[in-house]
């Protein structure tokens, strides 16, 4: 399978997914997250979620048109952000345990780097 349609399938897994967790967390997971007093970042873990698996698509297209290392990497660093930096907060938010909010700015550099690697792209493509 090549890179473009692996990172396309994966962006729309992702954003897929996005919609899952946040409509199950807006209703089934909505008592728990009260109790815990977590609604603000499991929202906030589903708005970074859908956010990136944009970027994750957007990746995926350039890659079609102008295939780069740059890409490879950014989309790599875009799944492993939304693992790391929504992954952490969603579980923080379902059993309060505060160590899981230390994994969550692990994930957000990996959201950064995503984003400066498709800035470096760009920059050297255009």
């Amino acid at each position: 399978m090549n890179t473009s349609k692996l990172v396309l399938i994966a962006a729309t897994s992702l954003g897929a997914l996005a919609v899952i967790i946040g409509a199950f967390g807006g209703h089934a997971l909505k008592t728990i997250l009260e109790q815990n007093d977590r609604v603000g970042t499991f929202e906030t873990a589903s708005r970074y979620h859908f956010y990136h698996a944009i970027a994750l698509l957007i990746v995926g297209i350039l890659f079609m048109n102008t295939p780069s290392k740059q890409l490879i990497y950014s989309s790599w660093s875009f799944v492993l952000g939304i693992l790391f930096f929504s992954g952490s907060l969603y579980a923080l938010s379902v059993t309060n345990y505060k160590i899981l909010g230390a994994v969550a700015p692990i994930g957000g550099l990996f959201l950064v780097a995503g984003w400066i690697l498709l800035l470096w792209h760009l920059l050297r493509s255009l």
